[in-house]
């Protein structure tokens, strides 16, 4: 029994995730074709050309349901939680295949403001801030928008630091200042 193969869209998507994770999001639309093994009319298709394939890809990689799911499974003390992401952290920073967070390296590479991924970036990031914040409130933080900046700021550093070090293993050193975000007393600012 054969599972049937995706459509061009699929494809489409699918390739380009792949190929403007490893390579950015200058890769070559050709490139993206040839992987996905579709025509070029149906790049136009499907998504009007490759900048809204490029903004399709960020929209639909769904990290931050990641980011949910380690929350989850840490049960239902909040600090515990949001430490519990510094490890998964740590642990998907350690792999080979990675190439930091997509959202960040497309909003600094795609340099034209009008650009349709970077309302899908503003997006990813306010929403992972709406999961700090909420987190944040649980435990009754002093400024919650406040301390999910600081954790956010935690995370991008993380990301970024695991490139240019990738045995640094800067997840557990940020996973100590959140540690410290999480205990905030009084006023925050």
């Amino acid at each position: 029994m054969t599972t049937p193969r995706p459509g061009p869209r699929e494809r489409l998507l699918d390739a380009a995730r792949d190929l403007t994770y490893e390579h950015g999001v200058h890769v070559g639309v050709d490139a993206i074709l040839k992987k996905a093994d579709v025509a070029r009319r149906s790049l136009y298709q499907h998504f009007g050309g490759k900048d809204e394939l490029i903004a399709e890809v960020l929209r639909t990689t769904r990290t931050q349901e990641r980011y949910r799911g380690v929350l989850e499974a840490a049960g239902d003390d909040p600090r515990a939680r949001v430490l519990a992401l510094f490890d998964e952290l740590d642990r998907i920073t350690g792999e080979s295949t990675f190439h930091g967070c997509r959202h960040t390296a497309a909003e600094f590479t795609l340099t034209d403001p009008a650009h349709p991924a970077h309302p899908v970036v503003r997006a990813y990031k306010d929403d992972l801030h709406a999961i700090f914040a909420a987190e944040l409130t649980r435990i009754e933080h002093p400024d919650p928008p406040f301390g999910a900046d600081q954790l956010l700021v935690l995370i991008d550093g993380v990301l970024a630091h695991a490139l240019t070090r990738p045995h640094a293993r800067p997840a557990l050193a940020a996973k100590a200042l959140a540690g410290l975000i999480l205990n905030a007393e009084g006023t925050a600012r």
